[in-house]
């Protein structure tokens, strides 16, 4: 049987996306999803492994392809230990970090995971490509005003860079030659400067940067302090009101740019504001990014889901267009992304191993 597909898979906390590529072409995907019952039954993330697996076996078998036509499986990066960006083979030492959570208890954990077991069991390879964890920060962008908290990087790698290397191509330059500014405009915001394709700062979009659809990103200090410390909230109360209840939802009941968008066509003056408040922080970021590239930058790119907004994006391009040409891609496209990290390397582009990069 000839092995002809690359599966692709990546776990979210309800949902496991699947995909088989021939190639470039993406000729079989689907959203296995899970109901909050199955997931609730399992203690840890990574007991889900052999549940999630199986789902996706059955997935290949009702779509009449076994696992002999695989030549590669590539799972979605979690967070690891921090790490340059690249294509990873999954090792053992991966896979306990993965078990473990080693940064963060993540769905995106499984990836690797479930990748491994099932390219072992036909003697092909695993891997994962560019996880939230890819940390290739300049020293200096790690200092963060105290001793105690260091700036980290974690951000919405697999897109960006994706993204970059799609610019790249288009342009007839390589990616090492160009000096971009990057904003993946989803749930979470990241805005990167990229500088001889190394993420050299960024914004960790729980924590710092713009407001975005539900998250409330950076915040006064000394007020959130003085929240902390008020009394009126438990510590898991206050962390949803920072991630999963901040940003849009907090001020307009929705993190649905479209729902916004049509209560700013109704005439609703606080939507308006509201939404134009966060083109304004995420254009305030991007003039941030373009400093630490030294204003030295050739292009600025809007993707992600909130792309896919004419009026955002439009905002975003009135007040940065000064920096310089910006280029909008919507949408993410994880699967392709994945894929694409593995294609990379059978172009040539040399695979990583986990335990060779990490401290």
């Amino acid at each position: 049987m000839t092995r002809k597909y690359v599966l692709t898979i990546n776990p979210g906390s309800t949902s496991t996306k699947v995909a088989l590529f021939e190639n470039e072409e993406n000729v079989k995907q689907n959203n296995l999803s899970h109901s909050p019952e199955e997931i609730g039954r399992f203690e840890r993330i990574a007991d889900q492994y052999e549940y999630r697996k199986a789902i996706i076996l059955d997935w290949l078998a009702s779509e009449n392809v076994n696992t002999e036509e695989l030549k590669a499986v590539v799972g979605r990066g979690g967070p690891l230990k921090s790490m340059p960006s690249g294509t990873y083979k999954v090792t053992p030492a991966m896979v306990e970090d993965l078990k473990i959570g080693i940064q963060a208890q993540h769905a995106s954990n499984l990836g690797g995971i479930i990748a491994k077991s099932i390219a072992d069991g036909e003697g092909i390879e695993a891997f994962i490509v560019d996880p939230v964890s890819v940390d290739e920060f300049d020293e200096i962008a790690r200092i963060s005003g105290i001793p105690e908290i260091e700036r980290k990087s974690l951000v919405h790698a697999l897109n960006i860079k994706a993204v970059a290397y799609i610019l790249a191509k288009e342009k007839g330059v390589d990616l090492e030659d160009l000096n971009l500014i990057v904003a993946h405009l989803g749930g979470g915001i990241s805005i990167v400067p990229i500088k001889g394709n190394r993420i050299i700062d960024a914004n960790n979009a729980n924590d710092m940067g713009p407001f975005s659809p539900e998250r409330a990103a950076g915040l006064p200090a000394g007020d959130l302090a003085k929240m902390c410390f008020s009394g009126k909230y438990a510590y898991g109360e206050l962390k949803k009101k920072l991630v999963g209840k901040g940003g849009l939802v907090a001020y307009l009941g929705t993190n649905d740019a479209r729902e916004v968008e049509k209560m700013i066509l109704s005439g609703d003056g606080k939507a308006k504001l509201v939404f134009d408040a966060m083109g304004y922080q995420i254009s305030k970021e991007i003039g941030a990014s373009a400093a630490v590239l030294g204003g030295k930058v050739d292009y600025v790119v809007l993707t992600g889901g909130l792309a896919h907004s004419k009026r955002l994006t439009g905002y975003i391009e009135e007040h940065v267009g000064f920096v310089a040409p910006v280029v909008v891609k919507p949408g993410e496209d994880e699967m392709w992304a994945l894929n694409q990290g593995y294609l990379r390397v059978l172009s040539g582009e040399a695979v990583k191993i986990y335990e060779d990069e990490v401290e």
